[in-house]
């Protein structure tokens, strides 16, 4: 909290007032103010992580990233092969659930590269590449399809 000091003179109302002598009242007690005691620092339950441990990481994390990209491309143009045979709208669901058993996979292989992670970052292993592995898996999915399919389908459109 801060403290206010009062003032000592009355406000001047005119130009010519501030050359005149201050009035001098009588000075009003100001009560204390509670003084806050320190707060002591709460040590975080994770240790100090070194620069060299922070790099080790890092480098793992971006492994990680490059690993689930590739993956979902070479799934994704996977899944048209794979699922040739089934047909309409149980396809669509192998895939997704070909997809899903990949991604699964790339979370055992994570926590087989032993991340020194603490434990606020220990959901990195899961999130790490997840938005970017799905919609490449389904673009993937999907273009490899279009152009297997392209020629067997009357659409109109020529290729």
């Amino acid at each position: 909290m801060a403290k206010f000091k009062k003032k000592k003179s009355e406000p001047t109302s005119g130009p010519d007032d501030s050359k005149k002598e201050p009035v001098q009242e009588n000075p009003v007690d100001i009560p204390e103010t509670e003084k806050s005691k320190p707060i002591p620092e709460t040590p975080s339950s994770d240790p100090p992580v070194s620069v060299a441990e922070k790099n080790e990481k890092d480098r793992k994390l971006n492994k990680l990233f490059w690993m689930r990209v590739a993956l979902a491309i070479i799934a994704g143009t996977a899944a048209t092969f794979i699922f040739e045979d089934i047909e309409g709208e149980d396809r669509r669901w192998a895939s997704i659930a070909f997809m899903i058993i990949v991604f699964f996979g790339t979370i055992i292989v994570a926590k087989g590269m032993k991340m020194q992670l603490s434990s606020s970052d220990r959901k990195k292993i899961v999130t790490q590449a997840i938005g970017s592995y799905v919609f490449l898996y389904l673009f993937t999915w999907i273009v490899t399809y279009t152009l297997v399919h392209a020629g067997s389908v009357s659409s109109g459109i020529n290729i």
